[in-house]
């Protein structure tokens, strides 16, 4: 079972430092959600996570080894990324995009194997995309497309996934297909997987371990008890919260919330 973490990684664009000294540990075999507001650096840290970006400092590191020294295919055969917005080639079919997930694990000129077909099958069967397999990517919905990217990455078939915002463009219902199906992999096959969430009771319901990220920085990482507070969520979001407990989960869950200034303006009223 695969494991990642961080040491003093220090990530930046020219001369603005988005992310300094950060060292993060994620378990596994469980769920991290990554929580944080727009523009904090959470995006950017399971981008350099996922090799995606160069740190400026520090290292990732991935089963004790250091990931930005390895070969990409040997990170490709751990490792599974989905991106915030990926981008396929014009023209290509669902189930070419799908059976690309398979090429860490060919050899020779790269032909699939009865083995990999069955995976690919697999893939799109439990993200409900066969229907789709000969249409082109091109031709599909937001929704649709997304759910044949998460395919894709099911298909590379890793001990670890990362996914930026796996829900993006995702209605309500498919959200908690993605959500639940990716809740499966964990439960049934011990898949260690770490997302990026902006829906704050998705994240504290599907978690086993969550982290609060604000300007590059930690502000709380553990159990959902520990991070899904109100104390928390007002540092980090700069929001008023009033939580309560899902009654399907026992979780903790967001049950309205209002800006600090707003509150303050309340209170000045009535005062």
């Amino acid at each position: 079972m695969s494991s990642i973490s961080t040491k003093e990684l220090k990530i930046g664009y020219g001369d603005v430092t988005v992310v300094d000294d950060l060292n993060l540990h994620l378990p596994k075999g469980k769920v991290t959600t990554i929580i944080g507001p727009n523009g904090c650096g959470k995006s950017t840290v399971l981008q350099t996570m996922s090799r995606l970006i160069q740190p400026k400092k520090g290292s990732v590191y991935l089963d004790g080894k250091a990931i930005h020294k390895a070969s990409t295919k040997e990170i490709a055969k751990k490792m599974a990324v989905l991106p915030q917005t990926p981008d396929a080639p014009t023209g290509l079919t669902v189930y070419e995009l799908v059976s690309y997930g398979r090429f860490p694990h060919q050899r020779g000129f790269g032909r699939l194997t009865e083995e990999d077909r069955d995976i690919v099958e697999w893939a799109l069967e439990v993200t409900a995309v066969q229907e789709f397999a000969d249409r082109s990517i091109d031709a599909l919905s937001g929704g649709q497309r997304q759910k044949v990217w998460i395919a894709m990455a099911l298909a590379q078939e890793t001990e670890l996934l990362l996914l930026d915002e796996p829900t993006t463009y995702l209605d309500l219902a498919h959200q908690l297909e993605v959500l639940q199906l990716l809740d499966r992999l964990n439960r049934e096959e011990n898949r260690t997987i770490a997302m990026v969430l902006h829906d704050l009771n998705h994240a504290a319901r599907f978690a086993d371990f969550m982290v609060a990220i604000k300007d590059g920085q930690v502000v709380k990482e553990g159990d959902v008890e520990r991070v899904m507070t109100e104390d928390v969520l007002k540092e980090v979001f700069q929001i008023d919260a009033q939580l309560a407990r899902d009654p399907r989960t026992g979780r903790p869950a967001l049950l309205t919330y209002d800006l600090l200034s707003n509150s303050r303006e309340k209170t000045e009223v009535l005062v």
